[in-house]
């Protein structure tokens, strides 16, 4: 049963003047937010009004590298997806490069039905050396991992990522649905295990949702934002927001920077979840309650005052935890692991 649903509601604007940068606010905000034109005096914007001189510009900094692209039939309608036993996808991996997928892209913009040619985070500083010494946006504070993704029409699925992240719209039109974590149980989350590019998807072709087979979907969508993107402009996720990308044009271009703010030596938190997996969720359903009332009390507890009926130097592990902690707790972390 697919039904119409309606438009959700628009991604918050910010209005920044000309030559004016991004805030620290907005860079640690918890909501997304979208800046009309924020990379438009890019040398690479000024170039998208023809399709060949932008991808030329791109390959003159190209350091000529392997890259991965996925290729998927055109009878796929630019859905990047599972094939329909689960057990692999509806796409091929193609090593090739980037001075290959370009060429390949202006010649099937000729095509009425083309097939779907993609190629994703790929890592702008080792790829395309000395592009952003003139194509950037700075990130204060922060050393963001800053990708390319190229392609054709195309749809990917909701997903999420860790960092927080600011996506660039550089070529082509792109439509980005986003999604509060809290809807997660409302997305219908595919496999763990087999994921089309590391993290695993929305089931939910949100196209043409199919609220028989996915009835929570409706709530999920009444949560949603919505934003179109023109080249130049920007949208602003935060880590663990759930996001589809559509890519709209013959020739799409995105760029994005990805960024957290924690040191690396408190370690992922995707470490912890799939800990949590293996010594948590087999537990009888009384152990896990008891063990969630420990989460909530020293793990999710933003009360700053728990812990005041504690001296400060009798607090250990449960204090603000500092870098010399950290380490300390990460080798006994380790040290049981391998028992």
């Amino acid at each position: 049963m697919t039904l119409e649903l309606d438009t959700p509601r628009p991604v918050r604007e910010i209005d920044l003047s000309a030559g004016e940068s991004l805030a620290p606010q907005l860079l640690h905000a918890d909501e997304p937010w979208v800046v009309r034109g924020l990379v438009a005096d890019w040398p690479l914007i000024k170039a998208t009004t023809n399709d060949d001189e932008a991808l030329k510009y791109l390959q003159s900094f190209s350091a000529k590298q392997k890259t991965v692209a996925f290729l998927a039939e055109a009878e796929h309608g630019g859905r990047l997806f599972y094939n329909d036993k689960f057990d692999g996808f509806n796409f091929v991996q193609l090593d090739t490069t980037l001075e290959a997928v370009f060429s390949k892209l202006l010649a099937l913009k000729a095509e009425a039905q083309a097939p779907t040619l993609y190629v994703g985070s790929t890592n702008i500083d080792q790829a395309l050396p000395g592009f952003r010494s003139s194509n950037n946006v700075e990130i204060p504070s922060a050393q963001p991992l800053a990708s390319l993704w190229v392609g054709n029409k195309s749809r990917i699925a909701a997903h999420f990522d860790y960092p927080r992240n600011l996506a660039c719209c550089v070529m082509g039109r792109r439509r980005f649905t986003v999604f509060p974590p809290d809807q997660v149980n409302n997305l219908y989350v595919g496999p763990w295990d087999l994921t089309p590019a590391g993290q695993p998807i929305s089931l939910v072709d949100m196209k043409q949702p199919d609220l028989e087979r996915f009835p929570r979907f409706a709530r999920a969508w009444a949560q949603a934002q919505v934003v179109e993107l023109e080249p130049g402009d920007a949208i602003y996720m935060p880590g663990m927001w759930w996001h589809q990308v559509e890519s709209l044009s013959a020739i799409n271009g995105l760029v994005n920077y990805w960024w957290s703010e924690t040191p690396t030596v408190f370690g992922a938190p995707m470490d912890a979840f799939n800990h949590a997996l293996l010594s948590i969720k087999q537990l009888p359903s009384a152990q896990r309650r008891a063990w969630k009332a420990l989460f909530d009390a020293y793990v999710f507890n933003e009360d700053e005052d728990s812990l005041t009926h504690l001296p400060e130097n009798a607090r250990g592990r449960m204090a603000p935890l500092t870098s010399e902690a950290a380490r300390r707790l990460r080798a006994d972390l380790i040290n049981k692991l391998k028992r």
